[in-house]
């Protein structure tokens, strides 16, 4: 099973930073519907729509956001385990290669 694994650090990476640039431009959304004037609209029962949308939403995309965040970490820590896991593996290749290399010409 182990043969079929292949990790793309550079992938991992910019999926990172994607997930990382989605986050921000939720905060600006977040600001900007913030900014936005809710009464006068139009009737009191599309105000009082609006505002409860508002307050939903800001709810929905912070929480989004924070998930977003933390999954953009655990890809981070996943990215840089694979590549501490990938360079032992590496220096243990090349020792044991190099054991057999000198244990064969003794």
């Amino acid at each position: 099973m182990a043969e079929r694994l292949a990790v793309d650090g550079d992938e991992l990476g910019r999926f990172m930073k994607s997930l990382k640039e989605s986050s921000t431009s939720l905060k600006g959304v977040r600001k900007a519907l913030a900014d936005a004037t809710i009464v006068g609209l139009g009737t009191d029962e599309l105000d009082s729509a609006c505002e409860a949308f508002q307050e939903d939403w800001k709810y929905g995309s912070e929480e989004i956001g924070k998930q977003t965040e933390d999954l953009a970490d655990i890809i981070g820590k996943s990215k840089d385990s694979y590549l501490e896991v990938d360079k032992a593996l590496e220096a243990a290749l090349r020792e044991s290669r190099e054991a057999i290399k000198g244990g064969g010409e003794k």
